[in-house]
């Protein structure tokens, strides 16, 4: 049995404790989500059983050759090319951290190669059936539920906020006078996006007839609630869109991420600058935004060829 999959047995005490040192760093000087620092450290700790596996206990003796060894057989177990670019990325920054620390002399993740990602386009609504699916969210908004998840479906599409954004809203974030919303991204980093008359007349519904009859005291200033009171969790969320996404006739099967994906194709369709999508997003990189702008090509192919006769 290899060391990736015998997670039981106790690490190395130098692996042990780097990785705590490491998730330190990821936690307090780099700011990371508990969500990100997760899936880093996993991802790390996983290299370093494989590590282990071949007789190594230092840092210092991790070498090229374990790392590859290691992607290789987290190949050979079927992982997609984007867990293995994703766990590559998590063990360069792991040996960075480690040479810049002292821990190693040499930066061996420098050169591990990550499979390329094949570019997978995001599935998304069309505008039609984006109007559908929040026609029906309106229609189904006869009790504090149904207009608190009308009001995050509109919010979602009218933003193309993340999930983690939408539930960290709270009540003083929306600005009905400006048309805004207060966002804390990734990285704790703030923008302000705007959000159209429909969302805020939603969020009014919502806040006026809705949020009270949940309201306690574990509810704080979050904007979205629970049905028990507390700050809605993404999982609620996520069942919420999914649920009233199957709802509409072909549409995709899409959760919170496809309505952002939808939210910003719309946008660009009807003419939005790629930067101004960009700021409205929180992309770090115009890079990450261009993908909607293969998305809008796709589309556009797709009609010509269903709707131009020498197609």
């Amino acid at each position: 049995m290899t060391a990736s999959a015998s997670g039981d047995e106790a690490l190395p005490e130098a692996f042990s404790q780097a990785l705590a040192r490491f998730e330190e760093h990821l936690a307090g000087e780099r700011g990371r989500s508990a969500h990100t620092v997760r899936a880093y450290v996993t991802d790390v700790e996983g290299m370093l059983r494989f590590a282990a596996s071949r007789g190594t206990s230092e840092v210092a003796d991790i070498r090229l050759l374990d790392l590859r060894g290691w992607l290789a057989d987290q190949e050979r177990r079927g992982l997609s090319r984007a867990t293995l670019a994703r766990r590559a990325s998590s063990v360069r920054t792991f040996t960075e951290w480690a040479a810049n620390r002292g821990l190693s002399d040499t930066d061996a993740g420098s050169r591990l190669a990550s499979p390329k990602r094949g570019r997978r386009l995001p599935s998304v609504l069309t505008a039609d059936q984006a109007t559908q699916l929040l026609d029906l969210a309106e229609l189904m908004a006869d009790d504090p539920l149904g207009l608190r998840d009308a009001a995050m479906l509109e919010v979602l599409y009218a933003s193309g906020i993340r999930v983690s954004e939408l539930v960290g809203l709270d009540i003083d974030d929306v600005d009905e006078r400006r048309r805004t919303m207060r966002v804390i991204g990734k990285g704790d980093k703030e923008r302000v996006v705007p959000i159209g008359a429909p969302a805020l007349r939603a969020i009014d519904r919502w806040r006026e007839h809705g949020r009270p009859s949940l309201a306690g005291e574990s509810s704080g200033h979050a904007l979205f609630l629970g049905a028990r009171g507390h700050r809605i969790d993404p999982r609620a969320v996520r069942e919420v869109v999914h649920r009233f996404v199957r709802e509409v006739p072909g549409a995709p099967d899409i959760g919170p991420h496809g309505l952002r994906h939808s939210a910003a194709t719309h946008v660009l369709e009807g003419g939005a600058d790629l930067r101004a999508v960009q700021e409205i997003l929180g992309h770090a990189s115009l890079a990450t935004t261009q993908v909607y702008t293969h998305v809008s090509v796709e589309r556009l192919r797709t009609t010509f060829e269903q709707a131009h006769p020498r197609a």
